[in-house]
């Protein structure tokens, strides 16, 4: 593929890309949840996805 032999790459734009700041990262976790406004739905999906990080965190223990 040519790493080897030091030839360089045709796209000149590859070495040049900027990196992503830490502060514009996000963790996932930015969506403001209200219990009071919530319905049944949300209070069981909630419920369903902390049951499969708890399933997920087991397996990965093992």
């Amino acid at each position: 593929m040519g790493r080897s032999r030091g030839q360089k790459t045709r796209d000149k734009n590859k070495a040049t890309l900027p990196q992503v700041p830490k502060q514009l990262k996000s963790d996932g976790l930015d969506v403001e949840y209200s219990r009071e406004f919530a319905d049944h739905e949300d209070l069981e999906a909630q419920a369903r996805a902390q049951a499969a990080g708890i399933r997920q965190s087991k397996a990965r223990k093992k």
